[in-house]
């Protein structure tokens, strides 16, 4: 599946950080998203474009994205490397499987660096999104987390840490249904806490805002938010690390 698509903000996109008089540059930001089902299914980067348009921000983007890919997969398939070889973006993500196992972080950290490299020679930032297991590996999270870790480190890309965010929230709520009905593919609530850390690094934005509720229950966002926030590396007062007002 292959796609493109626009969302219209209000005022621009902020791709640095603003100003004290909150100024921000009205170019979009152009972001490439390479991965597969885990990336396709609740359509993340439509997601992340809703939570920038709801704050006056604008994102475009294409989505590359095929069910089972790995890295590997794409390169040899080569419709990411020829979108990536046009120059026209400012960030592709990336991503694959959990690359929980000793031989697929070698893998990840392999083709990381492969595609960090093609990507850096037409000045497009590479970056790589932490995902997760599946649910009857849910202890396994925390070996996802530090293979994404690894490979991005390995290949100097910024790391997008949903895999993180998830880990955060289950912190909260251990029964807080990310997953959907197969046990692996997001739900509506992990795909948004996905959307939260990849809004809120791209664009430098605060997460726990009420504009990016997007019509979910109130306690329930402000723990996703949270958790994203935290999964960030930002601070959140301990009261309202669990969503609390």
């Amino acid at each position: 599946m292959r796609r493109i698509a626009v969302s219209l903000g209000l005022a621009g996109v902020l791709l640095g950080c603003a100003s004290s008089a909150g100024a921000v540059d009205a170019t979009p930001l152009r972001v490439l998203f390479v991965g597969n089902s885990l990336t396709a299914t609740n359509d993340l980067p439509a997601r992340v474009a809703g939570l920038a348009a709801a704050t006056g921000r604008r994102l475009e983007y294409e989505a590359i994205t095929f069910g089972g890919f790995n890295l590997e997969d794409h390169w040899n398939q080569g419709d990411a490397r020829a979108a990536i070889a046009t120059g026209r973006w400012n960030v592709v993500i990336m991503q694959q499987g959990p690359s929980a196992l000793p031989e697929s972080q070698i893998d990840l950290r392999r083709w990381a660096v492969v595609f960090a490299d093609e990507a850096r020679a037409v000045r497009t930032r590479p970056a790589l999104l932490t995902v997760w297991p599946e649910a009857y590996r849910r202890p396994a999270l925390s070996d996802v987390i530090i293979s994404y870790r690894s490979a991005a480190e390995a290949a100097g890309a910024q790391l997008f840490p949903a895999g993180e965010a998830w880990h955060a929230a289950w912190d909260c709520n251990a029964r807080l249904p990310l997953y959907g009905p197969d046990g692996f593919h997001p739900s509506a609530l992990g795909t948004y806490a996905a959307a939260l850390v990849v809004y809120g690094r791209l664009f430098r934005a605060p997460l726990v805002e009420p504009s990016l509720r997007r019509g979910m229950k109130a306690s329930t966002a402000r723990l996703l938010q949270a958790a994203a926030t935290r999964a960030l590396g930002r601070r959140v007062p301990p009261a309202q690390r669990c969503g609390r007002k």
